[in-house]
């Protein structure tokens, strides 16, 4: 039986977490119910015209999140993840407010810029790579630093994607960015083993968030179907397990990432699919 509660004392910030109904928000929750006191982080407002869509989080948005998880514990910080200044801001707020570092989970990303390769700009690329690639490397640069020093490890989990692993149309930027957290994490496990410090992805399918209701209608018309039912359940048709996922899928397999029982895993990238992704 799982001891609920097998994060008491620990510490926990998650990236991308101030969405209603999305990754981020499911993961934080995940790990202050078995006991992790928990930063939740997302940006204020949309960071460019052309993330308007991913619809990040307000500060209002992030402080309902974190009231409706409970009283104690629990605190907000907003942060910009491209700015590697904000990073180590966000992980000195954990340490001034909660009193140390033991789990990062960069969860914060961009998918809504999906094009035909003959149309992404240069502007377009540097905006996902910067989230989703660059992002997640200051974040945890800025979480080893506060780990390592403290001397007592630690578990740094990204989330990656399917896409980590396959290629898909009109994605290109995307999965460039989820396939360099796979070499990523390889590199950083490496280095940080020495010190207790475990660094895995985790990979999921499709999930519909609120970012992939709007990937529904964009591929539902990309692929030719007549319609967003019809789309997913294609989509259903070639998972093994016969659903698509739901937030608590990932929560679940991060949870077991950041928990003693995976203090011998690193360097992984775990996948979330269903039986979708077998590679």
């Amino acid at each position: 039986m799982t001891d609920m509660k097998r994060f008491s004392g620990k510490v926990a910030v998650v990236t991308g977490a101030g969405r209603r109904g999305g990754l981020g928000a499911a993961i934080a929750a995940r790990l202050f119910r078995e006991g992790a006191a928990v930063v939740l982080s997302d940006v204020s407002a949309p960071i460019d015209p052309a993330t308007a869509v991913d619809r990040p989080a307000y500060r209002s948005e992030i402080e309902t999140i974190a009231a409706e998880m409970g009283e104690g514990g629990v605190s907000t910080f907003v942060a910009d993840v491209r700015e590697f200044g904000q990073m180590r801001a966000l992980a000195a707020h954990a340490v001034a407010v909660h009193g140390g570092l033991d789990i990062w989970v960069n969860n914060a990303g961009i998918g809504s810029i999906m094009k035909p390769l003959l149309e992404v700009t240069p502007e377009d690329w540097g905006k996902v790579i910067d989230v989703n690639l660059t992002g997640a490397f200051f974040g945890l640069r800025a979480a080893a630093d506060v780990m390592v020093a403290q001397g007592r490890g630690g578990r740094i989990v990204n989330i990656a994607s399917q896409a980590a692993k396959s290629g898909f149309t009109h994605a290109q930027a995307y999965c460039a960015s989820k396939h360099g957290l796979v070499g990523l994490v390889r590199s950083a496990a490496v280095e940080l083993g020495v010190f207790g410090i475990t660094v895995n992805n985790v990979c999921p399918n499709h999930v519909t968030t609120g970012l992939g209701a709007w990937q529904n209608e964009y591929f539902a018309g990309v692929t030719g179907h007549a319609s967003v039912d019809s789309y997913l359940a294609a989509m259903r048709s070639r998972i093994p397990m016969g659903r698509t996922g739901v937030p608590e899928d990932t929560a679940g397999v991060v949870a077991f990432l950041c928990s003693d029982d995976a203090g011998y895993v690193t360097g992984e990238s775990m996948n979330v699919s269903g039986g979708e992704e077998t590679h």
